[in-house]
């Protein structure tokens, strides 16, 4: 635990609750500074979690090819493997 430090949150509440709840950011010293506005600053946090979904989590399409693709591969081995022993 540290005591005696304030650091400034990006909270992120997640649309599709299946994949995370909330994703958490934490604020560099230097973006505090009135640079960046608010709305600026979750947009990109918004984002960046968008990001990290897109490349972490397999798409709806491929979970659902993968098995049948696999399925029809080993149908294809088993039919040559067949076709070639007779």
């Amino acid at each position: 635990m540290v005591k005696g430090v304030a650091r400034r949150v990006v909270v992120v509440k997640s649309p599709d609750p299946k994949q995370f709840e909330q994703a958490i950011f934490l604020l560099r010293e230097d973006a505090i500074s009135g640079e960046a506005p608010e709305e600026q600053v979750l947009r990109q946090a918004q984002q960046v979690a968008n990001e990290y979904l897109r490349q972490t989590v397999p798409s709806r399409r491929w979970r659902f090819l993968t098995p049948a693709l696999f399925s029809l591969a080993g149908a294809l081995a088993a039919s040559l493997f067949w076709f070639l022993l007779l």
